[in-house]
């Protein structure tokens, strides 16, 4: 049975990392002394190393060790042995690219899917989607796909804004873009606030955090979801 968690954001504003989500994690990974931290996204360039200790830190608080998947030399099996998995943010072509390169894409997907605790963040997250296509990240390298993990029956949109009424900002809104992405796909996209998430067990999916969600469909009108609404509607 599926056990994942899928927020929108490590951090929030004024707090350390992954600090808002420690309560729910301790629980999330209960049976899980070690958890095996994907660093691929590599979040504002650092490298694997640097992002694991990090993550390391954060995890110490609920007494957990962490180990990145950069240091074992089969990355397949370090998944299929994994007690629970988190992949955090950064960007999600990068991620895409070397879930992909490292050829552990399906096994990742299929091993979550039998029930190892999954936790991803803002890039982590967009891959439990079907696909990658309405991340807000640069595409700084070419994945051979946009297929993701396909962990929940629609994309997301983590980071989600909404329009700034009062912001003489001529760009595009989110909400612009994801009309985009439905100009030519049919997918459904979830806006995910920060400080919002999804509770995925089995195939129930649960909207949680203090706000609301917005929902994107092709042709109709977006849709404001309340936190603690069963999503599993949602395909």
């Amino acid at each position: 049975m599926k056990n994942i968690l899928i927020a929108s954001t490590s951090t929030l504003h004024g707090g350390d990392y992954l600090d808002y989500l420690l309560p729910k994690l301790s629980l999330h990974f209960l049976n899980c002394k070690t958890i095996l931290f994907i660093p691929y996204a590599r979040s504002g360039g650092i490298s694997h190393e640097e992002y694991t200790s990090k993550v390391a830190l954060a995890f110490s608080k609920i007494n957990k060790t962490v180990k990145g998947i950069h240091e074992f030399e089969d990355a397949a099996e370090a998944i299929q042995n994994a007690e629970g998995i988190f992949t955090g943010g950064g960007n999600t072509f990068l991620l895409v690219s070397q879930l992909y390169k490292n050829k552990i894409m399906v096994v990742l997907a299929d091993t979550v899917k039998k029930g190892t605790p999954y936790l991803g963040t803002s890039a982590g997250s967009n891959i439990c989607g079907l696909t990658m296509q309405t991340t807000n990240d640069m595409p700084i390298i070419y994945p051979p796909s946009f297929q993701t993990l396909g962990l929940i029956p629609f994309n997301l949109n983590p980071h989600y804004l909404d329009a700034d009424e009062q912001s003489t900002h001529m760009g595009e809104t989110r909400e612009t873009r994801i009309k985009e992405f439905h100009a030519f796909n049919t997918i459904p996209v979830l806006g995910l606030r920060e400080g919002s998430w999804l509770d995925v067990q089995g195939e129930k999916t649960t909207l949680r955090g203090n706000l609301s969600a917005r929902l994107f469909r092709q042709n109709q009108a977006p849709e404001e979801l309340e936190s603690g609404n069963d999503l599993s509607f949602i395909k």
